[in-house]
């Protein structure tokens, strides 16, 4: 089902984002923790895809893991740094010809482990680029990336702002924020896309925070601000893993909570291929489970 079809039919519910296992040998226990968080109904799940194209096998095997042994909606995360345009057709054809119907469209970054590769030898500048590319197949329903903190490389957060309405108006049905960990950057962004004329639903995204070390790493490569109350809570954690985590759940059980209050409708977890943190964030919500 196209993710954009299923907004009309469901006014309210979550979605889920995986990421491929480093081998088949990993299918098993990937596809255990994609079947336990089935049960929470979501809307759809996506599977990224690595800067440069770097995981493209193993996104696409993926995704096809998740379509052979459950009935979920499908996205595929899909990065044009460096990509052509014969590439990107020949990989949308095959989405195509498997009933992959959903792309988030994203620019991505250069492959940290590849310092020779050549990002100018791509046809696709933007994202905004492969937005109206796959838009022409008249067959994807288009998903793009915002930024409530502004992108990194944007000069400021006015400009960025008009590069996501650009994004938008090339073709893209919904947006899906950066992590964020204070909810008044995701306020003030939905403000700046009101008055932007942006009218297409912007999913928050949720990453609970199970271990501040790499999350701030993250952050900073992301222009995410960690607050300094949640530093200066964990602070005593950092070397107590297990009780750092249920403090990162608390947290994000706490801003998934206001979200809703503010009329939030739709919810998109980071789940980091664990189920543990993201059961109880929505057992705490009281979001509804299927039978198993």
């Amino acid at each position: 089902m196209k993710i954009k079809d299923a907004f009309k039919e469901r006014d309210h519910g979550v979605s889920f984002e995986f990421f491929p296992p480093k081998s088949g040998e990993g299918r098993e226990g990937f596809m255990k923790v994609v079947k336990a968080l089935q049960r929470y109904n979501p809307i759809y799940v996506s599977v990224t895809y690595g800067a440069g194209g770097s995981t493209r096998d193993r996104t696409s095997n993926t995704l096809g893991w998740i379509k052979q042994e459950t009935c979920l909606t499908v996205m595929s995360h899909l990065t044009c740094i460096g990509a052509t345009r014969e590439s990107t057709d020949a990989l949308l054809k095959d989405y195509m010809g498997r009933d992959i119907d959903n792309i988030l469209a994203l620019r991505g970054d250069t492959p940290r482990n590849a310092p020779d590769f050549d990002a100018t030898l791509g046809d696709f500048r933007y994202a905004k680029d492969l937005v109206e590319f796959v838009h022409t197949y008249d067959f994807f329903s288009v998903a793009v990336a915002v930024y409530p903190e502004g992108h990194i490389e944007s000069p400021g957060i006015d400009k960025d702002i008009e590069y996501t309405k650009q994004k938008i108006d090339a073709g893209a049905d919904f947006g899906i924020t950066q992590m964020f960990f204070d909810n008044r950057y995701y306020y003030d962004f939905m403000e700046r896309a009101e008055r932007a004329g942006i009218k297409v639903p912007i999913l928050p995204g949720v990453m609970p925070i199970t271990d501040c070390r790499k999350i701030e790493e993250f952050a900073d490569f992301c222009n995410a601000t960690i607050p300094g109350d949640i530093r200066t809570k964990m602070e005593p954690f950092l070397d107590k893993p297990e009780d750092m985590r249920k403090l990162g759940v608390e947290f994000a059980i706490s801003q998934c909570e206001d979200l809703i209050k503010n009329g939030v409708r739709y919810l998109h977890l980071y789940t980091m291929n664990k189920t543990d943190s993201v059961s109880e964030i929505l057992d705490a919500l009281n979001v509804c489970k299927n039978t198993p």
